[in-house]
C-alpha cells in the first residue's frame, strides 16, 4: 500500500461528488473524474493484475493505451465489457472490475505456480513441445488458459453505435500542443478544421506539465484556439480515438460517450498523436511499483494520486526532472539517479545522484528498493524514464515509412511516405520547446529534451521483461535470435513480442534493439514491423454499429408493395428484396398456378430490382469488354445482349442483360443481389485502367420502377394498355407515355415472348393502372417469383448463385464461344485457358428428367454402378405443370457428354434413376419468344 491521495492536487477530478466501484471484490474510493487507475493508484494496491502466461503479479504501470497491465472485465449497468483498459475507463458508482486471467483474484490467483515453471517454458515452447500427439490433444486446455478476459454470455451489448460519415478540410489527431498550433494555423489559413482528441481535454502534456505559448499561460492558449476552430465552422470531437488510416485518406474514429463511429475523409491530415515513455530494464523490472515516470506526473497532477511516498526515478533524459520535482514538492522523497554525468540542475527537495546505471529492483511480490552501481536503495516506487518513441502507428497505416534518427535515438516518420502530415512529438520535436521551435511559434522554452540512449544491459543477471503484456524477455529474444529468427517479423511470431492489445507500445522499440544487439546489426539493419488498424482495442460494437436484428440487412421495400398486398401478394425475401413470392394463400399451388396462367395466356410480375446501371460516355464500350465475357462494343444502339461478368479466377459471378439505348450509353441489369458487388468490379477497371473522365458509372436500380410482361399475349395486353410497340426480340425503345419517359425491352426471362417495361418510380403507380386495367380485360395474372422461378427453370435459364457455384465457368454453362473467338484482354481470360479450365470432367449444366416426385435441391449425383461417389448434384427443382411432369437442373460432372444416359440422385440413403438431358426442357427452338 503505497499510492495516496494528495489533500489539494488533481485538476480533473471533483471532491464533492465521491464515487465508490469495486475492484476483485473490494470497494475502491475515488472521485468524480477519476479513472479507475487513478483510483487504484490513490488507494494503494499494487497488485491488481496478472502477467499472461506466467501469472506474476502486475502492477499500473502507464496513464493510457500504452498500459500493459491493468486489464478488467467491466460491468457497468448490467453490461459486461472484457479487456477494458483502467487507464482509459472512468470511475463510476457502482462498477464492477475484475482482473482478466486471474483466478479468484489478482492477489491471490491460483495460477502463480506457472512462474516456477519458466525455466522449461520459454518463447517457442508450444511450437516445440505440442507436436508429439497432434495439437488437437492438448489445445482444448491450453486455450482454457490462456486468453485474458472474458465475455458473459448473458449480456447483450447494444447496438447504439451510429455509422457518420463526414468530410472536412484539415483533420488534425491530436490536441497537444502541436496540434493546437497546428489548428491555428490551419484556421487563420482560411480552412475548414476539424480536431480529433482522444482524452476529454485538450492540451495534451499541457495538462500536467504546464507552460507558457506565445506569452499566454497554456490553458489560455488552450481556449483561445478552441474558440477560434468553432468560429470558423470547425469542430472539435473530444473522447473520440482515431483508430484507423485507410485507402484514399480515410479515417476511422470512436467517439465513445456520444456512441459515434466517425468515418472522416479530410482534404488534408495532420498527425500530432505525441511519444510514449520508453521504460528501463532492470532485472525484477516487472514489480509492482515500478512505473513510468510521466505516468506519476499525469496521476500527480490531473488526479491528486501520487505514485507512492520513497520514489526512485531512474532516467537517463531531461523529462525527468520535472516529474521529480512536481513529486517532491507533493511531498514524497525523492531520489533521482540519472544515466548521464552531465545533467540539468537538480531540482529542489531532490536528492540527485549522477552517471547511475539501474540494475535490479528488490522485492519478491512488490518493490522494497532497487540497486544502483551495486548499491541498494530503499524505495516503495521505481519511476523509469528511458526516452520516447514517437506513436506513428497511423502514419504507417497509411503506408508511411521511417528512418532512423541517431540523433534523436528514434525512428521518425520519412516526410511525404504518407498522405500525412507528422508534427510535435510524434515526428521527434520532444518537449514543449522542440515542439514550438517546429512550428515556428515564438517561445521563452526552445530547449529540447535530450537523453542518453539507454538499452536493456545484455549482461544483466536476473529476468528483464521487454514485454510486460506478452511476458516477453530479454531472454526470449535472445532465443529467437539463436535460432535463426532474425527478421523483426519473425521475431514477433515466434515470442509474440508487441502482438498483445497495447499493440507494443511499449515493447517494439526495446526489443527491435535487443534483435539488433543480439545479431550484432543496427537499428535500420534490422528493420521495423507493420502497423495495422486498430490503433487500439476496439469494442466489435462500434464496428458493427446498429446493424443487428431488424436493422441488420434489412431488406429494400418495392414502391408498388402496397398495390400487390392488395392484389394478394404473399412476400419473402429474394437477394436483398421483398418481393411477391405468389398471389394466393397456398404458396406452392399458387405458384403453379400462375406458372401454368403464364403459359397459357399472359402474366405480369414486378422485376423493378433488377440492377439498372447506367454506363454512360466514349469510354463505355472499351470498358464493358473488358470486364465482361462477351464483347459489348459490338452491340448497336438499340438492342440487348446476354453476358457473363466473370472474375479474374473465370469463375461466372453475374449474368445479365446488357442494353444499348445510345451509342455512348449502356444499362448494366445485374442480378438483384448482385447491383452494388457488380458497380464495384466496373469501377476497379474504369479507375485503374481507363480514364476516368470518359466513362461514369450510375446506379439508378431504385430510381425506376419495372413491370414484366410476359406469355403469349403479352403483345396483347400491351396493346390493351395502350402501348405500341414492334420491337423484336432482345430490341430496346425509349418512348414517352402520358408525358413521362417508358422504356420498352423485348427480353425473356421465362422462355416467353416479354416485355420489360421502366418508368421513373414517381409514375410506377400509373403504370401498374394501366396494365391492371389491360389485364382485368384479358384475364390475365400477377404472377410472383416462386411461378417465375419455375418459368425460368422450364426454359433452363440459370440463376448465377443457384445453379452456379464457386468453380463454374461460362464453358460449364453451354458458353465456350466467347473464350474461342476473342483475342483481347478481358476480365478472367487468363483463367480460362488454364489446364483445369479445360478438363473434360468439369461439372457442366445438364437438365434431369424423372418419373414421380421433383428431385430434392442438392441431393447429389452418383455412378448407378461401381463404387458411389458425388459426380455432382441437383441446384433447381420443380413440378412443370405445363410439361406435367418434374424438370430439374444440376451440375454434372461431364454433363455435355452424358445428355441421354442415366445417372444416379443420392438422397438420404436412397438411389433413383434420372435421365440426363439437355438443360432446356421446354420450346428448344425458342418458338415463343
Amino acid at each position: 500500500m503505497s499510492g495516496w491521495r494528495h489533500p489539494t492536487l488533481g485538476t480533473e477530478i471533483d471532491r464533492s461528488e465521491p464515487r465508490r466501484a469495486k475492484v476483485d471484490w473490494t470497494p475502491i474510493d475515488g472521485f468524480a473524474g477519476d479513472t479507475l487507475a487513478s483510483a487504484l493508484l490513490a488507494s494503494g494496491p499494487r497488485t491488481i493484475a496478472r502477467s499472461f502466461k506466467y501469472h506474476r503479479p502486475r502492477g499500473l504501470y502507464g496513464f493510457g493505451a500504452e498500459e500493459p497491465n491493468a486489464l478488467f472485465d467491466v460491468v457497468r449497468d448490467g453490461v459486461t465489457e472484457p479487456n477494458a483498459r483502467a487507464t482509459l475507463t472512468p470511475l463510476e458508482h457502482g462498477l464492477l472490475a475484475r482482473a482478466v486471467n486471474a483466478t479468484p483474484t489478482a492477489e491471490r490467483d491460483r495460477h502463480r505456480w506457472l512462474d516456477l515453471l519458466h525455466q522449461v517454458i520459454p518463447a517457442g515452447f508450444y511450437y516445440k513441445t505440442f507436436m508429439a500427439g497432434g495439437w488437437h490433444l492438448y489445445e482444448p486446455r491450453i486455450r482454457a488458459m490462456a486468453g485474458l478476459g472474458r465475455l458473459d454470455p448473458n449480456t447483450t451489448p447494444p447496438a447504439e453505435v451510429q455509422t457518420r460519415h463526414a468530410t472536412c478540410g484539415t483533420l488534425i489527431i491530436g490536441a497537444g500542443v502541436a496540434g493546437l498550433v497546428a489548428a491555428r494555423k490551419a484556421v487563420d489559413a482560411g480552412e475548414e478544421v476539424w480536431l480529433i482528441e482522444q482524452s476529454a481535454h485538450l492540451g495534451g502534456a499541457l495538462r500536467w506539465r504546464g507552460g507558457v505559448i506565445d506569452g499566454a499561460l497554456w490553458w489560455d492558449f488552450v481556449e483561445d484556439t478552441r474558440a477560434r476552430v468553432l468560429a470558423s465552422g470547425g469542430k472539435i470531437l473530444t473522447g473520440t480515438t482515431a483508430w484507423g488510416a485507410f485507402d484514399h485518406g480515410l479515417i476511422a474514429a470512436h467517439q465513445a460517450e456520444a456512441h459515434l463511429h466517425w468515418q472522416i475523409r479530410p482534404g488534408r491530415t495532420i498527425l500530432a498523436t505525441g511519444a510514449v515513455e520508453r521504460p528501463l530494464w532492470p532485472a525484477g523490472n516487472d514489480r509492482p511499483g515500478v512505473m513510468s515516470a510521466e505516468a506519476a506526473h499525469y496521476y500527480l497532477t490531473l488526479y491528486g494520486a501520487v505514485a507512492g511516498r520513497r520514489i526512485v526515478l531512474a532516467t537517463g533524459a531531461d523529462s525527468g526532472y520535472a516529474t521529480a520535482a512536481a513529486l517532491a514538492q507533493a511531498g514524497a522523497v525523492v531520489t533521482l539517479a540519472d544515466r548521464r554525468a552531465e545533467t540539468p540542475d537538480a531540482p529542489t527537495g531532490v536528492r540527485h545522484l549522477t552517471n547511475q546505471r539501474l540494475q535490479s529492483v528488490q522485492g519478491r511480490r512488490e518493490l522494497f528498493g532497487v540497486t544502483l552501481n551495486d548499491a541498494f536503495h530503499s524505495a516503495d516506487t521505481l519511476l523509469v524514464s528511458g526516452g520516447w518513441t514517437p506513436s506513428v502507428h497511423l502514419h504507417c497505416q497509411a503506408g508511411g515509412k521511417l528512418d532512423w534518427d541517431a540523433g534523436k535515438d528514434a525512428l521518425v516518420p520519412r516526410a511525404g511516405t504518407s498522405h500525412m502530415e507528422v508534427v510535435g512529438a510524434a515526428n521527434g520535436a520532444f518537449g514543449l520547446g522542440a515542439a514550438l521551435v517546429e512550428a515556428g511559434v515564438t517561445s521563452a522554452d526552445t530547449t529540447d529534451w535530450h537523453w542518453h540512449p539507454v538499452r536493456p544491459y545484455p549482461e544483466q543477471r536476473g529476468r528483464i521483461w521487454i514485454d510486460l503484456q506478452n511476458d516477453v524477455t530479454l531472454k526470449d529474444v535472445k532465443l529467437a535470435a539463436r535460432e535463426g529468427f532474425t527478421s523483426v517479423e519473425h521475431l514477433k511470431r515466434y515470442t509474440t513480442l508487441g502482438m498483445a492489445t497495447d499493440q507494443g507500445r511499449t515493447a517494439n522499440f526495446t526489443g527491435l534493439a535487443a534483435m539488433a544487439d543480439a545479431t550484432d546489426r543496427t537499428i535500420p539493419e534490422t528493420g521495423t514491423t507493420t502497423f495495422r488498424p486498430p490503433v487500439q482495442p476496439l469494442a466489435l460494437t462500434v464496428l458493427g454499429g446498429r446493424r443487428r436484428g431488424d436493422l441488420f440487412n434489412p431488406p429494400k421495400r418495392l414502391a408498388l408493395e402496397e398495390l400487390h398486398r392488395t392484389a394478394g401478394a404473399q412476400f419473402r425475401e429474394y437477394g436483398g428484396w421483398l418481393r411477391p413470392s405468389a398471389y394466393g394463400e397456398e404458396e406452392r399451388d399458387a405458384a403453379l398456378s400462375e406458372a401454368q396462367a403464364a403459359r397459357d395466356n399472359v402474366a405480369i410480375y414486378d422485376a423493378s430490382p433488377l440492377g439498372k446501371l447506367e454506363v454512360i460516355g466514349p469510354g463505355a464500350p472499351a470498358l464493358l469488354d473488358f470486364a465482361f465475357y462477351n464483347r459489348l462494343s459490338t452491340l448497336e444502339p438499340g438492342r440487348a445482349r446476354y453476358a457473363f461478368l466473370l472474375q479474374e479466377s473465370g469463375i461466372v459471378f453475374d449474368d445479365g442483360v446488357v442494353l444499348r439505348p445510345a451509342e455512348d450509353r449502356f444499362i448494366v441489369s445485374a442480378s438483384s443481389a448482385h447491383v452494388d458487388a457488380v458497380r464495384f468490379i466496373l469501377e476497379d477497371p474504369r479507375q485503374d485502367r481507363f480514364d476516368p473522365s470518359q466513362v461514369a458509372i450510375h446506379d439508378v436500380t431504385q430510381a425506376y420502377t419495372t413491370l414484366t410482361v410476359t406469355g403469349p399475349r403479352a403483345q396483347d395486353l400491351l396493346r390493351a394498355a395502350g402501348i405500341a410497340t414492334d420491337i423484336p426480340h432482345m430490341g430496346l425503345e425509349e418512348v414517352t407515355l402520358d408525358g413521362f419517359p417508358l422504356r420498352i425491352a423485348r427480353i425473356s426471362f421465362t422462355g416467353d415472348r416479354s416485355f420489360e417495361l421502366s418508368v421513373p418510380l414517381p409514375k410506377g403507380p400509373a403504370l401498374h393502372a394501366r396494365l391492371e386495367s389491360a389485364r382485368t380485360k384479358l384475364n390475365g395474372h400477377w404472377i410472383g417469383l416462386e411461378a417465375v422461378m419455375i418459368l425460368r427453370a422450364e426454359k433452363g435459364y440459370i440463376l448465377v448463385g443457384k445453379d452456379t457455384d464457386g468453380l463454374t465457368m461460362p464453358q460449364d454453362l453451354g458458353w465456350g464461344g466467347p473464350r474461342d473467338r476473342r483475342e483481347d484482354d478481358y476480365l478472367g481470360r487468363a483463367s480460362l485457358r488454364t489446364e483445369a479450365a479445360n478438363a473434360p470432367d468439369r461439372r457442366q449444366l445438364v437438365g434431369l428428367r424423372v418419373d414421380g416426385e421433383a428431385l430434392p435441391v442438392g441431393a447429389h449425383l452418383v455412378p448407378l454402378e461401381g463404387p458411389r461417389r458425388s459426380l455432382g448434384f441437383v441446384t433447381s427443382s420443380h413440378d412443370s405443370p405445363a410439361l406435367g411432369r418434374p424438370i430439374a437442373l444440376a451440375l454434372l460432372e461431364g454433363g455435355a457428354a452424358r445428355i441421354g444416359q442415366s445417372v444416379g440422385v443420392f438422397q438420404d440413403g436412397i438411389v433413383q434413376t434420372a435421365t440426363v438431358t439437355a438443360p432446356c426442357a421446354f420450346d428448344p427452338e425458342g418458338e415463343r419468344l
